[in-house]
């Protein structure tokens, strides 16, 4: 009997060690002593009752002694590699990290001061609920501020002694899920080792606009499901499928996971509302910035001429401001768009819309006007024209040679066109003046600037080129018979769109 009283005080001791019972299913002694000792068939059967929730945050005895804490909590289950068909569940992972049991009356001011070596992670809490014991909380930290030994720095240990708390270390048992990763980290695990991860995608109202590598497509439908599930408020993910090779300048596209009944969306830029159907017109939020800075050139009474104005980013802003609009776009959808957008942000009264060629639009539209405005001695109001589609707007430039009759009032507030195009030269700013003074056969010395919008691809920029329309170029030589234009005029943008055109995917506002 006294070897028997002797293993009761060693069991004893044993569950007090750590704040982990012993499971059901433990092992860890021999069966005779399962059978002999009457205090562990008690303990035996109170942990068989508890629920699952709360036994699997308990380990067996070899489990405590062995188990590692797990610093890398990014990495979902080694298991989901190669996947192509979501399967949320297959993410699940069973982690350790150290936890310190702590009284829920001081929590909150212990925290404050543990947070040196709290668990940051995003997504998971700090402090969670002890199934055994409702007056106490299990508060979890970090792993990789805990060395091997399961010691607490000085600090650390002082501090817990002020507030009464138990400094001995705890390991947890926590399983991460699908919801505990970030996209980035999902598709990491999901891709082949090495290949490029790429969870970029350009926001167009509920709309997730991505443009997929080769190495991804793949995995396109999971890629598109992870994205909606990852970002708030996106309930749709599609691909871009080709490239700009028509007169509307819109691109195909396929949907890669979500609603699929209706590509109708609606953005907010610069505090204006847009709507439109996204699979038939052009939109890129990443012109906002440029957006901005050309309405902030104009000011109250300007004038502005939007050659290609799309669903309204320049025109509608611009004339909030109180400018004077003419807005053109050849694509009927971008036509009916555009009026919708000028009803809704309320100046649909200040801007005159034309569904045009944009070469017919600045030979009758605007050349009406420009002579209208050149003519007034007493205007201070700038003119400004707007050629946004870098795949092709150079070529237009030649409508402005002896566009005009006669002679202006007032050379100093000519014309200043903003033409946008694209450069793969080494020295962008260097070709793209070249192929403008090309175009207008003038050198523009001392009459432009030009800027960098946005790197496009790799050697690959969209430039702006903003120049002042000199008067030689404008206006026809007094030799030269009325009713004749110099040179021969290129076919309309109607045409086929040049090799290089062809190649720009996604350039207009």
């Amino acid at each position: 009997m006294r070897i028997f009283r002797r293993l009761n005080s060693l069991f004893a001791i044993l569950l007090k060690i750590e704040h982990f019972g012993t499971t059901a299913s433990n092992t860890s002694l021999p069966a005779v002593w399962q059978l002999w000792n009457p205090s562990y068939l008690v303990l035996n059967r109170q942990l068989g009752h508890l629920s699952i929730a709360q036994r699997k945050h308990f380990f067996s005895m070899p489990e405590m002694l062995n188990e590692k804490f797990d610093h890398d909590l990014n990495v979902p289950h080694p298991g989901v590699r190669g996947m192509s068909v979501l399967n949320r569940d297959a993410f699940k992972r069973i982690v350790v990290i150290p936890a310190l049991k702590v009284d829920k009356g001081i929590v909150s001011k212990l925290l404050k001061s543990l947070k040196e070596v709290l668990l940051k992670r995003p997504g998971l809490k700090r402090v969670v609920e002890d199934p055994e014991d409702d007056s106490s909380v299990f508060v979890l930290l970090d792993a990789t501020k805990i060395p091997a030994d399961c010691s607490l720095g000085e600090s650390v240990q002082q501090t817990l002694k002020n507030f009464g708390v138990n400094p001995e270390i705890i390991k947890y048992k926590l399983e991460l899920t699908y919801d505990h990763f970030k996209a980035d980290e999902v598709l990491q695990a999901v891709l082949p080792e090495g290949q490029e991860v790429t969870t970029g995608f350009s926001r167009v109202g509920h709309i997730a606009h991505l443009n997929l590598r080769d190495h991804q497509l793949p995995y396109k439908h999971l890629i598109g499901q992870v994205i909606i599930d990852k970002n708030h408020g996106i309930t749709c993910a599609v691909n871009k499928i080709t490239g700009i090779d028509n007169a509307y300048r819109n691109f195909h596209m396929e949907v890669l996971a979500g609603d699929e009944t209706s590509m109708i969306t609606k953005v907010k830029e610069n505090y204006l509302w847009y709507e439109f159907d996204f699979s038939k017109v052009y939109w890129n939020p990443r012109l906002e910035t440029e957006h901005t800075r050309i309405v902030g050139l104009l000011k109250q009474n300007d004038v502005l001429f939007d050659v290609f104005a799309g669903v309204g980013p320049f025109a509608i802003p611009a004339a909030k401001k109180k400018c004077i609009v003419f807005a053109n776009d050849l694509n009927p959808e971008s036509y009916k768009w555009l009026r919708h957008n000028c009803k809704l942000n309320k100046v649909d009264e200040k801007v005159q819309v034309f569904n045009m060629d944009g070469r017919d639009f600045l030979k009758g539209p605007v050349k009406e006007e420009l002579v209208r405005q050149l003519s007034l001695k007493e205007r201070e109001s700038a003119l400004h024209i707007v050629m946004n589609l870098p795949a092709m707007a150079i070529e237009f430039l030649d409508v402005f040679r002896h566009l005009l009759d006669g002679e202006p009032a007032r050379t100093d507030l000519l014309p200043t066109v903003h033409c946008y195009c694209f450069s793969k030269h080494d020295d962008p700013a260097k070709d793209t003046r070249e192929r403008v003074e090309a175009c207008l056969g003038t050198s523009l010395e001392g009459l432009c600037s030009v800027m960098l919008v946005r790197n496009v691809a790799p050697h690959k920029e969209m430039m702006r080129f903003s120049f002042r329309l000199p008067a030689s170029v404008l206006y026809k030589p007094l030799s030269c018979p009325a009713g004749v234009d110099s040179p021969q005029e290129p076919t309309s943008k109607r045409m086929r769109l040049n090799e290089d055109s062809q190649e720009e995917t996604n350039q207009k506002a």
